[in-house]
């Protein structure tokens, strides 16, 4: 089965068409009447269709009709593409959400917007699997001799934490331990 899925939607003479070059394809081909599918098992989908205004995602409206079948397949692919890079640059980490693209940790329906060193920082220690000490995050997020006096790493730590508990209202997301920081998750 492929990992992606193009959904076909009231369109069956499009989906015949796409069916009989399927084999040159890098995507899966599915009609649907409706849109009351379980999607979770299409994987990766983008449903193609002529209605307006759908408020589903992964949607590609079929517009400025006709159109030559190889721009449609382009524009297919392209979508795929762009799901995909949105795919690989969201992150989670416990209950939120990292945009590495936009750099907006979200929970819910909050957002907050970092900086490139504050989704820097949340990287870098979400990877880590023990607590990061001050040393360490100045040589591996700063990129600064280890042996440099500086409290640049706890000023960003301490602002980040506040962005937070101002936003989230969450004291614990980035933890204090004796030997360094770490993501609670």
């Amino acid at each position: 089965m492929s990992l992606k899925t193009l959904i076909i939607h009231q369109n069956k003479i499009l989906h015949n068409i796409l069916s009989e070059i399927s084999d040159r394809m890098s995507f899966k081909i599915v009609y649907a009447d409706d849109l009351e599918l379980n999607f979770n098992e299409f994987g990766n989908y983008l449903i193609i269709t002529k209605k307006k205004n759908l408020v589903k995602r992964n949607y590609l409206p079929l517009e400025n009709l006709p159109l030559k079948l190889n721009k449609l397949i382009e524009n297919i692919n392209i979508a795929f593409i762009k799901q995909e890079y949105n795919i690989q640059s969201n992150i989670s980490i416990g209950k939120y959400e990292l945009n590495l693209n936009s750099r907006i940790l979200s929970l819910d329906e909050n957002k907050l917007d970092l900086t490139e060193m504050e989704s820097n920082i949340i990287l870098f220690l979400k990877k880590s699997e023990q607590p990061s000490s001050v040393k360490k995050l100045q040589k591996n997020v700063w990129g600064h001799v280890p042996d440099l006096e500086t409290h640049t790493v706890e000023t960003h730590i301490y602002r980040l934490r506040k962005k937070i508990k101002d936003k989230f209202h969450d004291n614990d997301f980035i933890i204090s331990l004796k030997n360094g920081y770490q993501i609670k998750s």
